[in-house]
């Protein structure tokens, strides 16, 4: 069984100087679903459409990396055999590779066909960006939602 913490996390409009800066070119101050502002999702491993910790997104994020998960055994293996192995490192893309219990910003989509085939990981709501909802019913996200304590 795997243990999984619940460690708060800071607001992405309070991330340290360098990412701000650069976040100020990028969008606009986020929301997450909830309606309140967007939670970093993990830092270590760094995730992220910019690498900054949190699910933000803009118009090029093809993607749409929002909704903030904790990965399972089972999200990973379906995720391999729809062809995105998540488990395996890169790091010619500073990529980690992802393990049991960690937080990553998954696209909206895959969330979407994991959840079709009964693997979908659960979902931080409060680092979960707003724009989940153009595709998924917030109803639906906080059956998968991890409730902090």
């Amino acid at each position: 069984m795997i243990e999984i913490r619940i460690v708060p996390m800071p607001s992405c409009q309070d991330l340290p100087w360098p990412l701000k800066f650069f976040m100020s070119f990028s969008v606009k101050p986020a929301l997450n679903v909830l309606g309140q502002d967007l939670q970093a999702c993990s830092m270590n491993p760094l995730t992220g459409y910019f690498r900054d910790g949190c699910c933000n997104t803009r118009e090029d994020d093809t993607g749409r990396h929002v909704v903030c998960v904790v990965v399972t055994e089972a999200f990973l293996e379906f995720s391999i055999a729809a062809g995105n192995d998540l488990s395996t490192p890169h790091p010619e893309y500073e990529f980690p590779g992802l393990n049991p219990g960690d937080r990553w910003c998954l696209c909206l989509a895959r969330w979407k066909q994991a959840h079709e085939a009964g693997v979908a990981p659960q979902v931080i709501l409060g680092a979960t960006h707003q724009s989940a909802l153009k595709m998924v019913p917030l109803s639906l996200l906080q059956e998968h939602a991890l409730l902090e304590t």
